[in-house]
C-alpha cells in the first residue's frame, strides 16, 4: 500500500464513510484525529514595549490570554482574558501569527494590539504585577524583580518576530 494506491480496506472505508451522515462522521473524525488545546494570546504594544504579566499559575513573565472556552472563538477567548487579566477592553483585530506545539498538542492563536496611549493596566485574575518590556530582552528589569519568560512566552515571542518579516512565498517541487 502506498498514498499513491490506497489498500484494498481503505478504499472500502472511503466508500463506507461517504455515505455516513455528517454528525456521525465528524464524531468518528473527533474520536480518531488527534485534539488540541488552543490558547488566545495578546500582544498588547507600546512605544515598543509589550505588556508582561506576573502570573501565579506560570514562572517567570508571560502574555495576557488563556484558553478557549467550548465553543468560543479565539478573538472572543482573547478579549475575555485579557479583560479579565489586566481590566483593558481590546478590540483584537486580525490573527497576527499562530504557534502550533506538536508535542503537546497545544496551538495559540496570536494577536497583536497597538496601543496609541499608555493603558491603565489593573492586574486581576491570576496576573499579579505587570510591566512593559521589551519583547527581545525580557530578562532585564531595573529593579531585578522579573526573570526570564517562561517556554511558552518564549515560543509566541518568536511567532510573533517571524510574522513581522517578510513572508516567504511557497514553490512547487518537481
Amino acid at each position: 500500500m502506498s498514498t499513491q494506491q490506497p489498500g484494498l480496506l481503505r478504499r472500502a472505508a472511503y466508500r463506507v464513510f461517504r455515505w455516513i451522515p455528517p454528525a456521525p462522521s465528524h464524531a468518528i473524525i473527533r474520536a480518531t484525529s488527534p485534539t488540541y488545546s488552543i490558547g488566545a494570546i495578546a500582544l498588547i504594544e507600546w512605544e515598543g514595549r509589550v505588556l508582561a504579566l506576573r502570573q501565579t499559575h506560570r514562572t517567570g513573565m508571560s502574555l495576557p490570554g488563556g484558553l478557549l472556552e467550548r465553543g468560543e472563538q479565539p478573538a472572543d477567548a482573547v478579549v475575555r482574558e485579557v479583560r479579565e487579566e489586566t481590566g483593558l477592553r481590546i478590540e483584537p483585530g486580525d490573527i497576527c501569527a499562530t504557534v502550533f506545539e506538536t508535542q503537546m498538542r497545544h496551538i495559540d492563536v496570536i494577536y497583536r494590539v497597538v496601543c496609541e496611549h499608555e493603558p491603565e493596566v489593573r492586574p486581576a485574575s491570576e496576573a499579579t504585577a505587570y510591566d512593559w518590556l521589551d519583547p527581545t530582552d525580557w530578562d532585564t528589569c531595573e529593579d531585578g524583580e522579573w526573570d526570564d519568560p517562561d517556554e511558552a512566552t518564549v515560543r509566541i515571542l518568536e511567532a510573533a518576530r517571524a510574522a513581522r518579516r517578510t513572508k516567504q512565498t511557497g514553490r512547487l517541487l518537481d
